[in-house]
């Protein structure tokens, strides 16, 4: 009969039960009615969120010197460097002669010549002046050269000897003035010719800046010379959309096969017109170079040419209030579901901020360490009540053992009616 008793026991305690659950669930504004099932959950983390642009580039100096040669106005003699040499400031790369100092030489010879031809005619007219000094007093009526007695300027038949002498005297010195100041512009002259012959000799043109030749054109075209420097930096470009976000001072971060360390730097330069010509059948690309920090001297030197995997680092936020992207629904306006310690999943608002990584920063809302849904596609009502899966591996055996039959009854019907 007690086998009997405990069957029927069993069956009446089932359809109570499954009476129970129907009328709670088919009553209106029933707690079951308006539960929801959470399997997913997350909380908010106080986190950093990094937004980025993730794109390629290559090692290439940081700048390219031309020098440039005029073949118009110089004589070409020689190159002082070969392709490849590495070279410092001040360092010798050429001679040349130029065209110019050759004209200003012969026009400088030319004065010069004219200079002594006028010292040579002042000579030979002081040498007058002495010959006729010595006939006027034994010779008064000797000849005179026509040009003594115009630039003496007296009637020589009417005027004493004594004061002809005097005047000779006096033509004499103002000549050898002369003559000595046409001397000191022959000096003058033989100086600048000897300058000139020194720069004609070897006129050297030194590089500005240090580096390495790049290319020489022996066909003497421009730039003759090329010289790139020893820094390296990284070269790449943007689309239109990276264009919106990228400026001029962000942080980069670069990898390579060729580096063992990962490189550092900031944006240098940003070019604002297209590599190429805009056209609407292509998408516009915009040149920008990345300068890379320096790391101390046992840094590994950068192979030019190396291919670079690029991190533009657009905007960084530390330690804000952060949660997945695929939490924040959407109506009017984006808004998330937070789980109550009560047992209701209640809506909140949001006011999103800086979204990258797949995070969302939140300026205004749940707090960190709120328990949100991590499930979007779930029909919530809100405040609606929520159940959630038994967590097994939290469950202990111990502690199940020390409750008494009448809790262990008591436990399970709360957890299938109420949660």
């Amino acid at each position: 009969m007690s086998g009997k008793w405990k069957i029927a026991a069993v069956s009446i305690a089932s359809i109570v039960l499954i009476t129970v659950n129907l009328y709670l669930i088919e009553k209106k504004e029933s707690k079951v009615e308006r539960t929801v099932f959470v399997e997913n959950w997350t909380k908010v983390k106080k986190d950093t969120i990094t937004d980025t642009i993730q794109t390629n580039g290559v090692i290439k100096p940081v700048e390219e010197y031309d020098i440039y040669f005029d073949a118009k106005k110089n004589d070409f003699k020689k190159f002082l460097v070969k392709e490849g040499d590495a070279i410092t400031a001040g360092s010798s790369l050429f001679e040349y002669s130029t065209t110019e100092l050759d004209a200003l030489k012969a026009n400088l010879e030319a004065e010069k010549t004219a200079v002594e031809g006028e010292m040579a005619g002042i000579e030979e007219y002081i040498g007058k002046l002495r010959s006729y000094q010595g006939t006027v007093t034994s010779e008064p009526e000797a000849t005179i050269d026509e040009s003594v007695e115009k630039n003496l300027k007296i009637d020589i038949t009417t005027t004493s000897s004594e004061l002809i002498k005097s005047n000779i005297e006096q033509e004499m010195y103002k000549r050898e003035l002369e003559k000595d100041r046409l001397n000191e512009k022959v000096k003058m002259l033989d100086a600048k010719l000897s300058s000139i012959e020194e720069q004609s000799s070897a006129i050297v043109t030194t590089s500005e800046a240090d580096g390495v030749v790049k290319n020489i054109n022996k066909n003497l075209n421009n730039p003759i010379i090329s010289i790139v420097s020893t820094n390296m930096a990284i070269e790449g470009d943007f689309s239109e959309g990276e264009m919106k976000k990228a400026e001029v001072g962000m942080t980069i971060k670069a990898s390579s096969s060729d580096s063992k360390k990962a490189l550092k730097g900031t944006i240098g330069r940003i070019h604002s017109y297209p590599a190429e010509e805009p056209s609407l059948k292509k998408d516009n690309r915009f040149p920008f170079q990345a300068l890379i920090e320096p790391e101390g001297e046992e840094t590994e030197p950068l192979l030019v040419g190396s291919k670079v995997n690029l991190t533009v680092i657009t905007n960084e936020k530390a330690g804000v209030p952060s949660i997945p992207i695929e939490a924040v629904q959407y109506q009017k306006q984006p808004y998330i579901y937070k789980l109550t310690n009560k047992g209701h999943v209640d809506k909140h608002y949001i006011t999103k901020g800086l979204k990258a990584e797949g995070k969302q920063e939140i300026i205004k809302g749940p707090s960190v360490g709120d328990v949100i849904l991590l499930e979007p596609n779930v029909a919530v009502k809100n405040h609606a009540y929520f159940i959630t899966p038994i967590q097994f591996e939290k469950v202990k055996a111990g502690t199940y053992k020390k409750f008494t039959s009448r809790e262990k009854v008591r436990y399970l019907l709360l957890g299938i009616l109420e949660k």
